[in-house]
């Protein structure tokens, strides 16, 4: 089994320890580990991976070398730093709604509005580019940091890169982890953000448990995985009173 999975990835220009790597850094991004979490034996991540303990042994060595993993004597295998996705730049990508709660020791929570799998609108396919009536996966989410509504969010994703969306349970998943957790992982790595104020709308105004007036700010963002294909475009309203955004701007 090994030996045959090895072939048909080299066919498509990747190695199996260089897949097995990248599969386990994704679930442990979508775990959420930290910097001094142990590791599974060897021998039970063969298993779990389906491969020889020799493959998963050059897979580890190579999160090892991009400085992600080490190993001890004493402690075996453990994480190195906090998740992020696999690269050479680890620290270089989009920082999703439920990683921010976690840096900041709150907790997210969404309720889910709509979740729909539908055919791309012609200026969505073109905003995404794929074809007019592709499969698009759309949802629209109140999102919470620690039960109180910030933000109502609007997601639209092309279904080719990530099926896994069409069946997840998102009231509880974070986006973000399922696109890690992909096969292969689709690497939130870089966005084109806009941001802009306005009124509420009637809908939002009850969404958002809005009295008397308070602005909107509605963050527009196109999100490219780490081939620089288009991953997400992402419409986030967030109430004026309980959002800031910072940003840092070198030439």
């Amino acid at each position: 089994m090994d030996r045959a999975a090895g072939a048909d990835l080299v066919r498509r220009g990747r190695t199996l320890p260089q897949q097995t790597a990248e599969r386990l850094w994704s679930d442990l991004v979508a775990g959420r580990a930290r910097s001094g979490d142990r590791l599974p034996s060897e021998r039970a991540l063969a298993d779990r991976y389906r491969v020889s303990r020799v493959t998963v042994r050059s897979a580890l060595a190579s999160l090892a070398d991009r400085g992600l993993l080490s190993v001890t004597p004493a402690r075996g295998w453990q994480v190195e730093v906090d998740t992020g996705p696999v690269g050479e730049d680890v620290g270089h990508t989009v920082q999703g709604f439920a990683d921010y709660a976690a840096e900041r020791g709150l907790t997210a929570r969404s309720a889910v509005l709509r979740q729909v799998t539908r055919a791309a609108t012609v200026s969505e396919a073109d905003r995404l580019q794929i074809a007019p009536g592709a499969p698009l996966f759309e949802m629209r989410r109140l999102r919470f940091l620690d039960d109180v509504v910030v933000a109502v969010e609007h997601n639209r994703l092309p279904l080719a890169l990530c099926p896994a969306l069409a069946t997840t349970d998102f009231h509880a998943a974070s986006l973000y982890a399922v696109l890690r957790a992909n096969d292969p992982p689709q690497l939130p790595r870089v966005a084109d953000y806009s941001v802009e104020a306005r009124y509420a709308t009637d809908e939002e105004r009850v969404l958002l448990e809005i009295e008397g007036e308070v602005p909107m700010l509605v963050a527009d963002q196109l999100t490219y995985n780490q081939q620089g294909r288009a991953l997400e475009w992402t419409t986030q309203v967030f109430r004026g009173d309980r959002y800031r955004f910072r940003a840092s701007i070198t030439d």
